[in-house]
């Protein structure tokens, strides 16, 4: 794969990273402390830690002027209960899901590697927010 071509996965992945970021954010402020709450801190931890390697990533393949975060991102409807956090939350990690199976598509090495790992953990994360064990998750 060219340089050219991985840069365009990785600013892809980047810009969902940062809408992850914010939705685990603002969902962390719609739940009472307790489990649930750990796994929205677990997530977004995790995805800001997975946005900050994609950003380095991109420095060094010489990429200037990665995405930016957006001012802010819609919100889904639902947020008012524990059951529509959980939700959107599951939606969120079936979306990361479906990008990092295109990192390990697009991806050799500890590119790929890293992108692996991050299936995996988000395809256990998912298990938290109330979705169901698959074969291949990432794949509709």
């Amino acid at each position: 794969m060219s340089d050219d071509a991985l840069i365009a996965v990785l600013r892809t992945a980047l810009s969902g990273e940062h809408a992850a970021v914010y939705l685990f954010a603002a969902l962390s402020t719609r739940t009472t402390p307790g489990a649930l709450a750990g796994s929205l801190r677990g997530a977004y931890d995790f995805h800001r830690a997975a946005r900050d390697i994609l950003a380095e990533r991109l420095a060094a393949l010489g990429d200037s002027a990665p995405p930016g975060a957006a001012p802010a991102y819609d919100l889904p409807d639902g947020l008012g209960s524990a059951a529509g956090v959980s939700a959107a939350a599951l939606a969120a990690e079936q979306s990361s899901a479906g990008g990092y199976g295109d990192l390990v598509a697009a991806t050799t090495g500890s590119d790929r590697s890293r992108s692996i790992a991050w299936l995996s953990a988000t395809a256990v994360r998912e298990l938290h927010f109330g979705g169901t064990p698959s074969d291949l998750p990432g794949i509709a």
